[in-house]
């Protein structure tokens, strides 16, 4: 079975490498339905997966300009301190909770996603305030720490969409973020997990490979398809890990999560083109007599 999940961490570093999250979200799975770990030791194993692969990825954003250090070094910061809290917090929660709230964020993170900005696309981009920028990275941190997810698939939309960064350097931006959240939550968690390390090794050198290959694409692939492909990427591993803790039965939610991006943007289309009013003739002028 770890020859299985060796060959499927080639896909964790491939989806980190292009979409600057997601390969947490599958290792998770990975070490607990192929490697046979258990939930808290597979979170602990996460972090350090991830967050070496995040860093070597970083490598190939850096190099193309895809990376606003200020923005993700103060994300990362605040995230660092949640990470920590989190991941001590992690030890007191049961596994099966641990799972499904993972689920259930990244299937709510999804939608968000898909359904696509508010607004249209700023051309200008701006960092976000201090304030926002060290609450989001705060929250996103504990997320990371509680569930041994790096955090990409929250950090990528605010980033994207609060942030207004374009897509591509939201991803290379949140490489850097994913490391720093990774390692912090590993330092919090490694008290109450024995990791073990020849199967850590092991599919984080597999994930840095993938990374490596991902890195060349990401700025080639047009900023929609990235968005849309990191969307539905979501959906089926939150539905996957949901219905392994709930059953089968939870599968019904897929057409509901199908339809949510449509009647977002038909919702979305409607507020930027109102019902143009009926045209009402003008009342005749009053003739005056002379």
């Amino acid at each position: 079975m770890i020859t299985l999940a060796v060959a499927a961490s080639l896909l964790i570093g491939v989806l980190l490498g292009i979409l600057g999250g997601g390969g947490s979200m599958l290792t998770v799975p990975i070490l607990v339905y192929l490697a046979d770990q258990d939930t808290k030791q597979a979170i602990a194993t996460s972090l350090f997966v991830v967050g070496v692969t995040s860093l070597a990825g970083l490598v190939s954003h850096a190099r193309a300009g895809r990376v606003r250090w200020r923005t993700g070094t103060l994300f990362g910061l605040a995230g660092m301190v949640g990470a920590y809290a989190g991941g001590r917090v992690a030890a007191y929660v049961p596994d099966a909770v641990l799972l499904v709230a993972f689920a259930l964020m990244m299937l709510a993170t999804a939608a968000a996603m898909l359904g696509g900005p508010r607004k249209a696309p700023r051309q200008v981009h701006r960092e976000l305030p201090l304030h926002r920028l060290l609450l989001q990275g705060l929250v996103v941190g504990a997320v990371t720490g509680v569930l041994g997810a790096g955090g990409g698939f929250l950090i990528v939309p605010a980033l994207a969409l609060l942030a207004g960064l374009p897509m591509g350097v939201a991803i290379g931006t949140s490489l850097l973020v994913i490391a720093m959240n990774s390692f912090a939550g590993l330092a919090g968690h490694i008290s109450g997990s024995h990791l073990d390390w020849n199967q850590a090794l092991a599919v984080t050198a597999a994930a840095v490979l993938g990374s490596l290959i991902g890195g060349r694409f990401a700025g080639r692939i047009p900023q929609h398809t990235l968005r849309t492909g990191f969307g539905w990427f979501v959906v089926v591993m939150g539905l996957f890990v949901l219905s392994r803790q709930t059953g089968p039965a939870v599968l019904a939610l897929a057409p509901a999560i199908a339809a949510w991006p449509l009647l977002r943007r038909r919702r979305a289309h409607r507020t930027e083109n109102p019902p143009t009013a009926r045209a009402v003739a003008p009342a005749p002028e009053p003739v005056t007599r002379h």
